[in-house]
C-alpha cells in the first residue's frame, strides 16, 4: 500500500513510502531500490528491499519467478 509522507503528502510519487514484505523496512519511492514479482506482485502487493531480494536469491517466495526491479532512481 502506498502511503504519502511529509508535509507535502499530496506531492509527487517521490514522497510515497511502502514497506518490505519480509523485514517491514520503510522504502521510499525515488530514494530506494525496490523489487517486485512480475507475476504475483499485483495479486499480493508485496515489495522487497534490496537486502531481502538478495537473501531470496532474486526469486519470489510465492511463485518462484524472478524478481524484477520495480523502482530505482539515483
Amino acid at each position: 500500500m502506498l502511503r504519502p509522507r511529509g508535509c507535502n503528502s499530496t506531492g509527487h510519487k517521490g514522497w510515497y513510502e511502502i514497506k518490505c514484505g519480509i523485514c517491514a523496512k520503510k522504502l521510499y519511492l525515488g530514494d530506494d531500490i525496490i523489487y517486485l514479482c512480475p507475476k504475483c506482485g499485483a495479486k499480493y502487493g508485496i515489495y522487497y528491499c534490496q537486502a531481502d531480494a538478495k537473501r531470496l536469491h532474486m526469486k519470489c517466495p510465492f511463485c518462484g519467478s524472478e524478481l524484477a526491479l520495480a523502482a530505482y532512481t539515483s
